[in-house]
């Protein structure tokens, strides 16, 4: 990783957000806001990866199960159904029997648009993985010292660990090796979670190839495979295909005023002013890269967190799980919205299934979450999951703890002036994403099924 050109990142980051003024928008977007191109051998590899099952504990499930070209690089559901589950996007259920899944994933699928720009240094809805130089491997994560060295940037590192989760991708313990190790807390190592899935790409011939030619100064035998070399291979893909940078927006950023309407530049004008919405999605990708409370519903199963007054691991803390910082609670990250019309449901837990919902609780926080309609939930149904999903809004104590912490205030618009502010969201939609099958292999190296 090259630590220089992070802060390089950050510094054009910062720079971005001074610039941004007027009610104008930031500087536009362009080729040094992200990393250099990677060759199209290592694309290839990773793209393959991304959509092949064979990273999974059970064989059954892919990155691309939560995060896929056809369903705007999230999966469509307020909460994932990984692993053992079946189906794609929201026809996806919850499995039966003695393949049903163990319970929801507790955090919405994000997208991964823009996610290989420099400026993205911290990643997940907590923050848990991030760029530190004081560490060997020039990051914060979640594996610790257990992280490899040789990790390209912060998209790579996140990319090694929802193959960790028993929950999304490695299976319950007793099901399989990868599930065991991850359950045992053991991630590096022949024996660690990565280490087993090297294995298996190292016995099948196509994936060694590939390899090789992903790093030819590099990679000469299938010992040479390391999964951190999945990884990077993995983040040069999302990094290629999924930078969206050329909507109407962008497009009038570089200079042809044109490209919005009347009322869309009203719309720019609420949403870098009135509406206040600049104030934390700043920025050339509309984030300021921080943390807020902003009393976002909690639903599903939680993060198991507890400290007085919860005792069930139901709520989820978010950044203060990470920094142990009791003034982080509830904070969850910023994030960018670049094709936000096209990334439902929004929100840590996916609360909310339309861009109108969300944006009206951005307006009025406080009273969006005590009159929370739960009938919005996109999520499949099981009874037994179904009894959990909603205990924290079920539970009048639970939720004015939310609001205690609540960092937003509210802003009263009117329904033209929403309108405006909905129809400018718009204009961040980069077109060449509402066609997105080029993304999909048609086979994979394992010869696994692509979805199901």
């Amino acid at each position: 990783m090259n630590l220089g050109k992070v802060c390089l990142g950050l510094a054009i980051y910062a720079t971005t957000v001074v610039a941004q003024a007027g009610n104008q928008g930031p500087m536009p977007v362009t080729d040094n806001d992200f990393y250099p191109t990677p060759s199209n051998a290592k694309v290839e590899l990773g793209k393959v990866l991304f959509y092949d099952k064979i990273l999974s504990g059970n064989s059954n499930t892919s990155c691309a199960t939560c995060h896929h070209s056809l369903t705007g690089t999230g999966d469509g559901l307020a909460l994932p159904v990984g692993e053992g589950g079946k189906g794609l996007g929201v026809t996806r259920d919850t499995g039966s029997g003695s393949d049903a899944i163990h319970e929801r994933v507790p955090r919405n699928a994000p997208h991964v648009f823009n996610l290989g720009a420099q400026e993205f240094a911290v990643m997940f809805h907590d923050g848990r993985v991030a760029v530190d130089s004081s560490q060997p491997s020039g990051f914060t994560s979640p594996a610790g010292a257990q992280l490899p060295l040789g990790l390209d940037n912060p998209l790579a590192v996140q990319a090694m660990f929802p193959v960790t989760s028993a929950t999304e991708m490695a299976g319950q313990l007793g099901e399989n090796p990868v599930a065991d190790a991850a359950a045992a807390g053991i991630l590096s190592g022949e024996n660690g979670v990565w280490g087993l899935l090297a294995q298996r790409l190292r016995a099948i011939p196509e994936y060694v190839a590939m390899f090789q030619a992903a790093y030819p100064s590099q990679i000469n035998t299938a010992d040479d495979i390391q999964f951190k070399d999945a990884a990077n291979a993995i983040a040069a893909f999302e990094t290629t295909a999924w930078r969206a940078d050329n909507s109407r927006f962008d497009q009038y950023l570089r200079g042809d005023k044109h490209m919005l309407s009347k009322q869309e530049k009203k719309g720019m004008k609420l949403f870098y002013g009135k509406a206040n919405c600049g104030s934390c999605h700043s920025g050339k990708f509309q984030t300021d890269q921080g943390f807020h409370a902003i009393a976002m519903p909690q639903i599903g199963p939680g993060k198991g967190h507890n400290s007085d007054g919860y005792d069930d691991g139901r709520e989820d803390f978010g950044r203060e799980a990470v920094t142990g910082n009791v003034n982080d609670r509830f904070r969850f990250r910023t994030p960018t919205l670049r094709n936000v019309a096209l990334t439902a449901p929004y929100g840590h837990a996916g609360a909310y299934d339309s861009l109108e919902a969300v944006v009206r609780h951005h307006l009025s926080p406080v009273d969006s979450l005590f009159n929370y309609d739960t009938s919005q939930v996109r999520m499949p149904s099981r009874a037994d999951l179904d009894e959990q999903d909603f205990v924290v809004m079920n539970d009048g104590w639970r939720i004015e703890q939310i609001v205690q912490r609540n960092e937003l205030a509210s802003v009263d618009l009117d329904e033209e002036e929403f309108a405006r502010l909905i129809s400018f969201l718009h204009t961040l939609t980069d077109n060449s994403f509402l066609d997105d099958r080029h993304n999909v292999p048609s086979s994979v190296p394992s010869g696994l099924t692509l979805a199901e």
